[in-house]
């Protein structure tokens, strides 16, 4: 099973987990909030077939990680980010990340520079900044919202997945996927570590990316449903292509928060087409 180790805690490492498919210019997808690689199963093939190296990997504390007491917080995700691009020694990358993941894409090229990573992706992302504060009073998620992530997560973890996987699929209130579909992503989710899982809540609710995305100068996509009822697209998506000089903008029309599954063709289409650009 393939691993980086980024850190240790106490005298055991902690471990990412990979996956590592094709040959060409390489995309690294970053999976959302509380999922793992495996909710890229709809890209994977599709970015093979087309002549891409495709990395998954999954965040610690999700999926096959280790699953740590601490460091969920976007500037150890992007040190785990950046380990994963050293060990790999990935150049001209593009970072794709969903949710969450458009998190550890900003934060890292804010910290990191530009140096290996060529384009960017942000889907369905909760860049630039879902708290609504004092200075941000436009945001996205309150104090009491997530209060409520936060209470069901500590109070029936699964039922509370049950009805966050169903609204990650949902536009209108219709779930977009089959059952199976929704209740594969319950069970991903539910193998993720408790601790990862409630403390996630807070980095990505509250952690103000302004600084982060005002930087990112590579070309970038930002892609986005127009009826996310969980990371809606005029609080994030619209903001963070305003921000960006030069960004390209793709609304997916009547999309869930989780359009590379409901709307797989569609995304994998403008993903690609943003990806053939100046391709070697």
């Amino acid at each position: 099973m393939p691993t980086v180790t980024v850190g240790h805690e106490n005298a055991t490492p902690i471990e990412l987990y990979y996956e590592d498919h094709g040959a060409g210019k390489p995309v690294v997808l970053i999976h959302g909030w509380p999922l793992s690689g495996r909710s890229w199963e709809s890209q994977v093939a599709a970015l093979v077939d087309a002549g891409y190296r495709v990395i998954t990997y999954d965040r610690r504390g999700f999926g096959q990680s280790s699953q740590p007491w601490t460091g969920y917080d976007y500037d150890t995700f992007a040190a785990d980010l950046e380990a994963l691009l050293t060990h790999l020694d990935l150049r001209e990358v593009t970072l794709v990340g969903f949710s969450m993941g458009g998190g550890e894409v900003v934060r890292h090229i804010a910290t990191y520079g530009s140096e290996r990573v060529a384009k960017a992706v942000l889907a369905a992302a909760v860049p630039p900044y879902l708290y609504q504060s004092d200075d941000n009073p436009d945001g996205g998620l309150d104090d009491a919202t997530i209060a409520g992530f936060e209470d069901g997560v500590r109070g029936d973890r699964l039922a509370f997945l049950k009805q966050f996987t169903t609204d990650f699929f949902s536009a209108g209130g219709e779930l977009l996927v089959s059952e199976d579909q929704r209740a594969y992503a319950q069970e991903i989710a539910a193998f993720a570590a408790p601790k990862g899982t409630l403390d996630c809540i807070a980095a990505f609710g509250r952690t103000d990316f302004r600084a982060d995305v005002a930087k990112i100068s590579i070309p970038t996509l930002v892609i986005h449903g127009d009826a996310d009822a969980i990371v809606p697209f005029e609080v994030s998506g619209k903001r963070s292509a305003e921000t960006i000089r030069g960004s390209e903008l793709v609304v997916i029309k009547g999309g869930p928060h989780a359009i590379n599954v409901t709307h797989a063709q569609e995304f994998n289409s403008a993903l690609l087409a943003f990806l053939a650009v100046d391709k070697a």
